[in-house]
Order: structure tokens, then C-alpha cells, then sequence
């Protein structure tokens, strides 16, 4: 376990830990996330047994840009109004997967067919998934069940006496406490609410509404 400051040399290690297939806290616009690369299948594993998360939950992932989104999940003009309007933001949009998915991105999925993504308003969270040059998972920085982290202190403090704990921790300081990323599941051009979150449901219709009588 190491600790080390979210400047751009603890940005480019993490990102080597990443690569790695290691496990990384970092921070997004919400709480702190635990990291992995999203298409390594060993490093998810990891995640779920660092997490003590059962395999039937889903885990989303962070796409630094839309096309990496596009790459993973099928998205539609009406979902891509949404990225535009509310990326980068606190939402995420659970998607038909692509094709194209890996079988690590399947592990994440629980077997659902879809695959979570988002992409936080947080330029260390982007900045790791672009020089990866793939998604990274963002499930919160905690045991399951635990609560949501807003300092590396206490993501260390949750994690201590566990068995399997992240590899590194990229800390940027006491984040403030904010509500969770909003989530919305899309599948066969239906709209639901999984999730309130920072973003609510007025706005995400207002959007849509507002797609509608543009096109």
C-alpha cells in the first residue's frame, strides 16, 4: 500500500499500477473511486475481492471521451444528448454493451448485458483513464456496504486489517461531500431512474424534451 499526492508524477504512477493490474483510489467529482483497468479480467477480479463485492453487482466504468464510451456501449442519438448536455458530470448512463465488450467488461456487467459509464467532472479521473488509454472502474473507494469516501485518510481507515486492500492511494486532499452520480438505465428506447443523484430527474427530462423539439 502506498500513498502518494495526485500531482503529475503520482498520476503517471498510478497509471503504471494501473497497467499493472493493480488497484488505485483516486478522487472523482463525487467521493473517492477504486480503479482498475477495465478490460484486464485478473485486475477486475481483484477490484470485486478488494471491495468484498459479489460478482451479481455491477460495477460502471469512467471513459475519458466519448468515443471511448461509443467503443464499450451502443449509444443512440437520444443518449448522446444526454453526454453532451450532462458530461462531464455526475451521471451515469447504463448502456446496452457494445459488441465489441471484452470479457472483463462482461465481468463488470453481473451478466446484465449492460455496462455503466460516466465521465466525472474530475481532471485526475480523466486524466487516468486517457493516458491508460482505456476505462477504468468507479465504484467508491470502500469496503461494500461502507460509506463513501471524501479523504484518502478515510479510505485508509476502511480499508485497514483487510485482507485485500488497494495498491495505491492518489490522494487530492478532502473532497467536498456531495450526493452520488446520478444513474440511468437505457434499454429498448425506455428511460429509468436507477439512481437520484447531484443530477434529477426534472433536468434529464428537460433535456430529452428539449432533444425531441430540436430534431
Amino acid at each position: 500500500m502506498k500513498i502518494i499526492k495526485a500531482d503529475k508524477a503520482g498520476i503517471a504512477l498510478a497509471v503504471e499500477y494501473l497497467r499493472d493490474g493493480k488497484a488505485v483510489a483516486y478522487p472523482t467529482d463525487t467521493a473517492y473511486g477504486l480503479g482498475v483497468d477495465a478490460t484486464n479480467a485478473a485486475a477486475v477480479r481483484r477490484l470485486y475481492k478488494i471491495k468484498g463485492r459479489n460478482y451479481k453487482k455491477p460495477t460502471h466504468v469512467i471513459a475519458h471521451n466519448f468515443s471511448a464510451a461509443k467503443k464499450w456501449a451502443m449509444v443512440d442519438a437520444r443518449t448522446a444528448g444526454l453526454m453532451k448536455k450532462f458530461w462531464p458530470g455526475p451521471l451515469t448512463l447504463v448502456l446496452p454493451m457494445n459488441r465489441r465488450a471484452t470479457k472483463a467488461i462482461k465481468l463488470l456487467s453481473a451478466g446484465t448485458g449492460s455496462i455503466g459509464i460516466r465521465m466525472p467532472d474530475n481532471k485526475i479521473a480523466l486524466e487516468l483513464a486517457k493516458k491508460l488509454g482505456r476505462p477504468i472502474t468507479t465504484p467508491s473507494a470502500n469496503p461494500q456496504g461502507g460509506p463513501a469516501p471524501y479523504s484518502i485518510r478515510d479510505c485508509v481507515r476502511q480499508f485497514k486489517n483487510r485482507k485485500h486492500q488497494p495498491d495505491l492511494y492518489l490522494d487530492a486532499g478532502k473532497l467536498p461531500k456531495t450526493p452520488p452520480s446520478t444513474i440511468v438505465r437505457i434499454e429498448n428506447s425506455e428511460l429509468r431512474m436507477v439512481r437520484r443523484g447531484k443530477i434529477t430527474e426534472k433536468q434529464i427530462q428537460n433535456a430529452l424534451f428539449f432533444q425531441k423539439n430540436q430534431s
